[in-house]
Order: structure tokens, then sequence, then C-alpha cells
């Protein structure tokens, strides 16, 4: 078990469609225990394996941050989706930006645990919310995909601006 170093934007690996994982195994446990390690050593409350650099289908949520109680979610596939929801979200891959998503208030997705057993999760809340935003990391989406083109600009210009400052502040010592 181990923390990890995120991807940021970007990262190429954010951008791909995650493979499924097809054969359970002692590295899919390992995988896991690596994402609820690096999840809490950045203060996150879900992650999907590509911000590690991992091209699989799994992500980990857990909105309450309480140790134990880990979601772990490999191929998910959202199978109904209710209602709307709009919260300002963030992402580990995409420090410090920040805004307003709208999401279904209520979903059911289905999926594999660790061990390969179906599972099936009913959310609502915070926890629909970050369920889905996971799910699009495993798809290649960022929740900047789901701004309007005035939005996502101003915050990639922001975004692009900072990572020019922190390059140039880094070079200069």
């Amino acid at each position: 078990m181990s923390v990890r170093p995120l991807c940021v934007e970007p990262h190429g690996v954010l951008r791909q469609p995650a493979a499924p994982i097809t054969r359970w195994t002692d590295e899919t446990r390992r995988l896991a225990r690596d994402l609820i390690e690096t999840m809490y050593a950045n203060d996150g409350i879900g992650l999907a394996a590509p911000q590690i650099g991992c091209s699989t289908q799994m992500f980990v949520a857990n909105p309450s941050q309480q140790q134990g109680q880990e979601l772990v979610v490999i191929n998910p596939v959202v199978e109904a989706a209710e209602g709307r929801a709009s919260v300002i979200e963030g992402c580990l891959s995409l420090p410090d930006v920040w805004d307003r998503v709208r999401r279904a208030a209520r979903i059911r997705i289905s999926g594999r645990d660790v061990n390969g057993e179906p599972l099936t999760i009913r959310a609502e809340g915070l926890l629909a919310i970050v369920c889905q935003h996971e799910v699009d990391h495993l798809h290649g989406q960022l929740f900047i995909d789901r701004l309007s083109w005035f939005r996502r600009r101003r915050l990639q210009m922001r975004f692009t601006a900072r990572s020019r400052k922190n390059r140039s502040a880094s070079s200069a010592q």
C-alpha cells in the first residue's frame, strides 16, 4: 500500500477512456488500497484509477471521510439517474479549480467489488455526485467538460496561467 502521485491536467491518461478490469488479483486489491490511501492523503472524497496514472475502471469514494466506510467500485455502469442537483465541484486533478456542476440527484450503479462480486449502489446526495464525478474520470472526462463553453474557457485560462506561474517559480530556483 502506498500513496501515489496524482496526475494533473493536462496529463494524457485523464482524457482516455479506462479499460475494464477482467481479472481480480492481488494487484486489483493493491490498486484499491493505493487509491484509498492516496484519496485520504490528498483530503479527497473520491478518486479514480486514471488520477494516479492507472487506466483501469476502478474508483473509490467516501464522502464521510470516515475510514472503513470506503466504497470501491470496479467497471461501474450508471443504470439509472433521476432528479437534478447542482453543486460546487473540485477535482484533485485540477488543483484550486472549482465551479457549479449539474448532475443527477439520485443514481443506481452496477459494478463489481475488489473480489469480483457483483454490486449495486443506490446513491443520493453527495455520494451520488461523487460517484458520477468518478465515473466521468473513467470515461476520460473532467468536471469542467460539463460546464458551458464560456465557464470552461475561463477556468482553463486561470488554470493555465497558474501552471505557467508555478513552472516559472520552479525554474527560477
